[in-house]
C-alpha cells in the first residue's frame, strides 16, 4: 500500500458528504463536482502524515473553493444578467424509485432561490453550521473571520430563509400540490382568472429568469396578467416534477420547450414560482418529451 493510499480511501469515504455540502453552497450538482474534484487534486498532493484529520481538512479546502466560487460569480454579475439560475432538476412527475433516485440530490428550489440571495460569506456560514453542523471556529478559519463574526453570518443568513416552506413530507402532501399545480394549469389553460385567485397566494412572488436578465414580480396581479397575456398562444403545458415538486413544463408548437416553472405550495396555494424561459438555457437541460399529439 502506499503513502498515498490512506488518503484516497478517505477521500472515497468523504466524497458524498463533500459533495452534499458543495452542492447546497454552490446550487450545483456541475460546480460542486468540480469543487470536489479540486479538492482531491489538492489532497493528491499532500503527504498522509502532514494532516491530522483529513475530514476536516478536506471540508476547509471545499468551504475555500466554493467560497471563491461564490464571490467570482459575485464580481461577474453586473456584466451576466441572470447567470445564477438555480439549477433545476426536471423528470415526469411519477413515483417511482428512478425519479426517487434522480431528485434525492436536488436542492429544494425555494431554499436554492433564498440562498442565492445570501453574500457568499452568509451562505457559506449558514450551510456549513445549520445543515451539516460544521463549528462556527473551524467555518471561522475558512472564511478569515473570529466565531462571533461567524455566528452573525449564520443569524442573518438564518433570518432570510426562516420563512422558506418545508420540503414535502410524504405521499399526501405530493398530492396536495399536484391538486394545487393542476388546478392553476387547467384555469389558466380555460382562462378562469376567478379560478386562479382561489389558487394564488395574493402575495405570490414570480421570479422570470429570460435571455436578457431577471425580473421579479410580487402579487397575484402579476401572475394574472401575463396569463392574459399568453391567452390564445399554440402552447401545450402539464405538470412535472422540478426539484422533486410538482411543475410545469410548456412547449410551442414545434414541440420545443418554451418554459419550465418551479412552483412552491403552501398552505394550498401557489406562494411561488420561478420560471425558465432562456432558450439558450432550456435547451442545454435534460427534459421531458412532449406529450404525443392527438
Amino acid at each position: 500500500m502506499t503513502p498515498e493510499a490512506p488518503l484516497a480511501e478517505t477521500f472515497e469515504e468523504q466524497r458524498p458528504r463533500l459533495l452534499a455540502v458543495a452542492h447546497r453552497v454552490l446550487g450545483s450538482r456541475a460546480d460542486a463536482e468540480d469543487a470536489v474534484q479540486e479538492a482531491w487534486l489538492r489532497l493528491s498532493r499532500q503527504h498522509a502524515d502532514s494532516i491530522d484529520n483529513v475530514a476536516g481538512w478536506l471540508t476547509t479546502v471545499v468551504g475555500r473553493i466554493c467560497i471563491d466560487t461564490l464571490r467570482s460569480r459575485s464580481s461577474r454579475a453586473e456584466v451576466t444578467p441572470g447567470a445564477d439560475i438555480p439549477e433545476l432538476v426536471v423528470t415526469e412527475d411519477v413515483d417511482s424509485p428512478e425519479d426517487a433516485a434522480v431528485i434525492a440530490d436536488s436542492v429544494g428550489l425555494a431554499m436554492l432561490v433564498v440562498l442565492g440571495s445570501l453574500r457568499p460569506d452568509e451562505r457559506l456560514a449558514f450551510v456549513l453550521h445549520d445543515l451539516f453542523a460544521v463549528p462556527f471556529a473551524e467555518i471561522g478559519q475558512i472564511l478569515d473571520k473570529s466565531s462571533d463574526a461567524v455566528k452573525m453570518l449564520a443569524s442573518r443568513a438564518r433570518r432570510k430563509v426562516q420563512d422558506v416552506p418545508p420540503p414535502t413530507a410524504g405521499r399526501r402532501r405530493k398530492q396536495e400540490q399536484r391538486e394545487v399545480v393542476d388546478a392553476f394549469l387547467a384555469a389558466a389553460r380555460d382562462g378562469d382568472f376567478d379560478a386562479l385567485l382561489r389558487v394564488l397566494d395574493p402575495d405570490v412572488t414570480w421570479q422570470r429568469f429570460t435571455a436578457t436578465g431577471v425580473t421579479v414580480g410580487t402579487g397575484s396581479d402579476a401572475v394574472l396578467a401575463a396569463v392574459r397575456r399568453g391567452q390564445g398562444r399554440p402552447v401545450v403545458a402539464r405538470r412535472v416534477s422540478v426539484n422533486g415538486e410538482p411543475g410545469i413544463l410548456a412547449w410551442g408548437p414545434t414541440g420545443r420547450p418554451v418554459s419550465v416553472m418551479a412552483c412552491t405550495v403552501d398552505g394550498g396555494r401557489l406562494v411561488g414560482i420561478v420560471s425558465i424561459l432562456d432558450p439558450r438555457r432550456l435547451a442545454r437541460m435534460s427534459l421531458p418529451a412532449p406529450p404525443a399529439a392527438d
